[in-house]
């Protein structure tokens, strides 16, 4: 580089300078400058102070269960979670013998509507319908679920082609 080029450059520098110093920015050595990019990530808790380790650090590795639960809660979607955990959980909420024969259907404004195979099922799952509930607001908290809806099973139609005779349909006919 010619002496000239390095006079302006030099120029451009100081020029550079006084406007920086203008806005109120300071002129900091880059050995300063370390020392406060270190007080600052050990404030954030990037990086342990150098005496002894801290413990619980951010950047210590955490269980991954751990890092969505504190995701969901800090964006707000707990109830979401919880809705997705009643309709996937179901089984380990109301036993392994309820579960094999009522099945959630849907979940719509803290009312679960859940299917039976059978109508005896369905009448068993009324009855205990309150201690699900109480075992739902233990473990996903309370006002997730209010009412359980239970349905029984979908009767056959005995509607069948185009010209069915209107009224109540076959009764007793098996016996």
């Amino acid at each position: 580089m010619s002496e000239e080029e390095l006079d302006s450059a030099k120029a451009l520098l100081n020029r550079m300078r006084k406007i920086a110093e203008e806005r109120g920015e300071t002129r900091i050595d880059a050995a300063r400058m370390e020392r406060v990019k270190k007080r600052q990530a050990t404030r954030r808790g990037f990086a342990a102070p150098q005496g002894k380790p801290v413990e619980g650090s951010a950047r210590d590795p955490h269980a991954i269960g751990e890092i969505v639960s504190r995701m969901s809660k800090s964006r707000g979607w707990n109830t979401q979670v919880a809705v997705g955990s009643v309709l996937g959980r179901w089984t380990e909420l109301v036993g392994e013998d309820v579960a094999a024969h009522c099945k959630p259907e849907s979940f719509e404004d803290t009312v679960v509507v859940v299917r039976c195979d059978s109508t005896s099922w369905a009448t068993q799952l009324r009855l205990l319908s309150h201690q699900i509930l109480k075992k739902i607001d233990a473990e996903l908290g309370s006002g997730i679920v209010t009412v359980i809806k239970v349905l029984g099973p979908n009767a056959p139609s005995w509607r069948h082609g185009l010209r069915s005779v209107a009224g109540r349909g076959p009764r007793d006919t098996y016996g």
